[in-house]
């Protein structure tokens, strides 16, 4: 088996040899190996190859020099693993017959290479063969919204969410999305072959002659709209996506993964959040539970009743309400080691404060990071578009959004209609969330309730550098070994929080009012530095916890 990573990978050359090829997607849940054998801050897709090919049985691994993450993956895998064929080509930046020439004597030279690792000879007969099969079309999906796919190579997990939610795919142009174009010249197959190749999607560090810009520019008018994929620490692809953003005319979202497991549950939630805001309800969402046929059941006081659920890393919320749009109830418990167990317990609260059973409830939909593992609800919405609905409830003037949670935080931007526009989310990552200010509590040996007042008596501007967690608190603890006063180090922490969260609002489009949602919400000093970012009053609602679980309640009375 021979595995290989880019479109530009001739691997048609080693089907000829009678070999299996695999392009290498990596599935792996850290970067144990590649940590201590590559820089940590190098490309997550370059060490999730280092742990594939480390871990799985490969006679060889083809690469191209496409970036200097990959060069070092070729340096590390040739000491690794010596009895592998481990090969990288030389890729051409210019896409012209120089460029194709130069190619073909490169790919001439991997098989001199590959002949005398494996002991066979090149079958030119075969390799013509291969070709007769003409373009392999590449098969897209079909379905509305029609979605498009820029940007480095997509996770596959984005098009398997995509096929999921009914979303036609229209077009993806990444590393490895566009078609082979296999062509056959009797005269010179080789030299046909590789100008096929290099005939492709140009590459992002292909010449500008290329035509890159204007083709993008061209598929874009056949998609409702484009998610733009990047790797972390693959800051190229960045630079276009800030330059799409302003010359595009369509719906994007900007996706940045670490290509490990544990990015599902942040993909999934951009992407149903991206469809969401697209219109896309019924393609969007999914059903879940017990499928059953909606009750438009009146109770014995003429009222029908729906329960909007959000299960969040810290706190589970429920609201029941009426037909009428009133608040019944509500309740708020913190979300324990299960999420499920934490959605029965505030299930039975809430229908107690309402004097309700679950049977009289018409329609249930949850929301949150834990929204999937409520079996009782009917329908589960993303936490983004349930904070723009509870948002235009509380407030139908809100155009603008700062939502921090326990877990992430989030901006959005919303229409006259309480419609989501935009939004950007920090997450993977407790810097400026309610756990990070429970961190710092911690260290200051004060409750978190206490942080924010405390934080208001300041008299001494301190700034906190990091805004990463471990070392946050680590600059803490120096600063109170210097004698700091408490109430000075809170309102830095208050500080940093608050322009971390003022830069994910600019990136939106920050709009008056604004709104702040969240339990962090409830931290006069983190509210207080926030006003003084944006030169204006935030918008507070009373129960500033209950936004998501309000908004999943108003999505329920619209299926009614």
């Amino acid at each position: 088996m021979i595995g290989y990573i880019c479109k530009y990978t001739p691997v048609e050359i080693f089907e000829a040899f009678g070999e299996e090829v695999k392009r290498l997607e990596p599935d792996v849940a850290g970067f144990n190996q590649a940590d201590t054998l590559m820089h940590p801050n190098l490309c997550s897709f370059a060490k999730g190859i280092v742990e594939t090919a480390l871990e799985e049985p490969l006679d060889g691994i083809v690469l191209t020099t496409c970036c200097d993450s990959i060069r070092r993956v070729y340096d590390v895998l040739k000491e690794k693993l010596p009895d592998t064929f481990v090969y990288i080509l030389d890729l051409p930046h210019i896409t012209k017959t120089a460029g194709v020439q130069l190619y073909e004597q490169r790919v001439r030279e991997m098989i001199a290479a590959y002949e005398a690792f494996c002991g066979k000879v090149f079958d030119e007969q075969a390799f013509c063969e291969i070709l007769k099969r003409g373009t392999q079309k590449k098969e897209e999906a079909y379905g509305t919204p029609k979605i498009g796919i820029l940007g480095a190579r997509a996770n596959p997990a984005i098009r398997r969410i995509l096929t999921e939610h009914q979303a036609g795919i229209a077009f993806d142009l990444t590393c490895t999305g566009s078609a082979r174009r296999l062509v056959l010249q009797e005269e010179q197959p080789l030299f046909g072959y590789v100008d096929g190749l290099l005939g492709q999607f140009p590459c992002m560090r292909m010449e500008a002659a290329a035509n890159r810009d204007q083709m993008i520019q061209k598929y874009a008018d056949t998609a409702d709209g484009i998610i733009y994929h990047t790797v972390q620490f693959c800051d190229q692809y960045s630079y276009e996506y800030a330059w799409l953003k302003e010359t595009l005319h369509r719906p994007m979202l900007l996706l940045e993964t670490d290509y490990t497991r544990q990015s599902h549950g942040q993909i999934l939630t951009r992407l149903e959040a991206f469809l969401e805001s697209l219109h896309t309800a019924d393609a969007a969402k999914k059903s879940r539970g017990r499928q059953r046929v909606m009750q438009n059941t009146k109770t014995g006081d003429g009222r029908m009743y729906v329960l909007g659920i959000d299960s969040g890393s810290t706190s589970t919320n429920a609201v029941i309400m009426d037909q009428n749009r009133e608040i019944t109830a509500f309740s708020i418990v913190r979300t324990g080691a299960k999420a499920g167990e934490s959605a029965q317990r505030v299930l039975a609260d809430v229908l107690q404060k309402a004097g309700l059973k679950q049977e009289q409830l018409s329609w249930i939909v949850s929301t949150g990071y834990g929204r999937v593992s409520i079996p009782f609800a009917d329908e589960t919405v993303t936490e983004i578009s349930c904070h723009g609905k509870g948002a235009h409830y509380f407030n139908p003037a809100v155009r603008t959004i700062l939502d921090i949670g326990g877990q992430d935080s989030k901006s959005i931007r919303l229409d006259e209609k309480g419609e989501v526009v935009d939004f950007v989310m920090n997450d993977k990552c407790a810097a400026g969330t309610g756990r990070f200010l429970e961190a710092i509590a911690r260290t200051l040996e004060v409750d978190i309730s206490e942080l924010g007042p405390i934080a208001l008596q300041s008299r001494e501007t301190i700034a906190i550098t990091s805004m990463c967690t471990v070392f946050a608190e680590s600059e803490v603890i120096s600063l109170i070994a210097n004698n700091k006063e408490k109430a000075d180090i809170a309102n830095g922490v208050c500080h940093a929080i608050a322009s971390k969260s003022y830069s994910m609002m600019r990136r939106v489009g920050l709009e008056p009012e604004v709104m702040m949602t969240g339990g962090v919400a409830r931290n006069p000093g983190v509210v207080h530095a926030v006003e003084e970012n944006i030169q204006g009053k935030l918008y507070i609602c009373p129960q500033p916890d209950l936004v998501g679980a309000v908004g999943a309640a108003v999505y329920a009375l619209s299926k009614l």
